[in-house]
């Protein structure tokens, strides 16, 4: 005899099952925002979504058939329909196996090739045809942070980049502890940062905006925050933040550098009116000789 306590009726169970369409709702319209690599901001970034499409294309021409057909096999050959007449003896069927290995192959084909010129076109190193002057960034990846230091400008920035739009920016980037993992994907190709080494990147914002980027290579407790933003901002609106900058904060000399590169998490963005001269080729030099160097003031070991 059922209970008052575990009767349930019918409806509720229904009821229940709606819950999921409502909670999934916000989900699916947040996946459909326009962000990341979907919603290509400069010309690395849409080559390297035209590949994705591509490839997901080519990929498609086999498995939307094979879908298809393994649906069809399974209706037709079910254990209820007469009329399916199945062979008892097996056999080779040269026909059925140039079909069968013919597609794959021509599909390892084509992704070979679009991957094979793709990944000649966008060379992190190419330089990238404008008609402004590249900016120089040198990008150092810290515990938990990211450093953006204007060699040529004479300024700096901590997880904070702004740039000007349609401009070419020329990135330099290495390691002041472990390996990590630079990446901006509305403008496209991550690339590693690695101590003791240097990684070269260019990338070009289109159009102002302004566009996340982050970490990509797990680093360590902090890798959460290691999150940034890219600023692109027309010519004028640049030279004006470069101006305030220049005016205000305060300077990334030996001791200013050895009191970043003390691990911190969530560090709010920040600007240096002035740099150490040579400051990435002197925290280059010092994480060749050990983690233990990555500080300017810290002590030199090794040779």
């Amino acid at each position: 005899m059922m209970t008052s306590a575990t009767y349930r009726p019918r409806y509720f169970h229904y009821i229940g099952l709606l819950r999921w369409p409502v909670w999934g709702a916000p989900i699916l319209l947040t996946s459909c925002a326009p962000a990341g690599v979907l919603d290509p901001q400069g010309p690395i970034a849409s080559a390297e979504h035209l590949i994705l499409i591509n490839s997901t294309a080519i990929m498609l021409v086999v498995v939307v058939p094979v879908i298809l057909a393994t649906l069809a096999f399974a209706w037709w050959y079910r254990a209820s329909n007469d009329r399916a007449s199945r062979a008892s003896d097996k056999s080779y069927e040269g026909r059925i196996e140039f079909v069968v290995w013919s597609i794959p192959a021509l599909t390892v084909i084509l992704l070979g090739g679009v991957i094979w010129i793709g990944s000649h076109q966008l060379d992190p190193r190419a330089p990238i045809a404008a008609k402004n002057n590249p900016v120089r960034v040198e990008v150092v990846s810290l515990d938990w942070k990211w450093l953006f230091i204007y060699p040529d400008l004479g300024v700096a920035a901590v997880n904070q980049l702004v740039i000007p739009a349609a401009t070419p920016i020329e990135f330099q980037l290495t390691s002041a502890t472990v390996m990590n993992s630079f990446f901006v994907p509305q403008l496209g190709s991550q690339i590693y940062t690695m101590g003791g080494m240097v990684t070269h990147l260019n990338l070009l914002a289109d159009a102002p905006g302004e566009y996340p980027g982050l970490s990509a290579n797990f680093s360590g407790d902090g890798f959460s925050w290691m999150r940034f933003v890219v600023k692109s901002v027309p010519a004028g609106d640049f030279n004006a933040w470069l101006s305030q900058a220049r005016s205000t904060g305060s300077g990334l000399d030996d001791a200013g550098y050895a009191e970043l590169a003390k691990p911190s998490k969530d560090v709010p963005p920040k600007t240096y009116r002035s740099v150490a001269p040579k400051l990435f080729e002197h925290i280059l030099e010092r994480t060749m000789t050990g983690p233990g160097n990555a500080g300017m003031g810290g002590t030199q070991q090794g040779g």
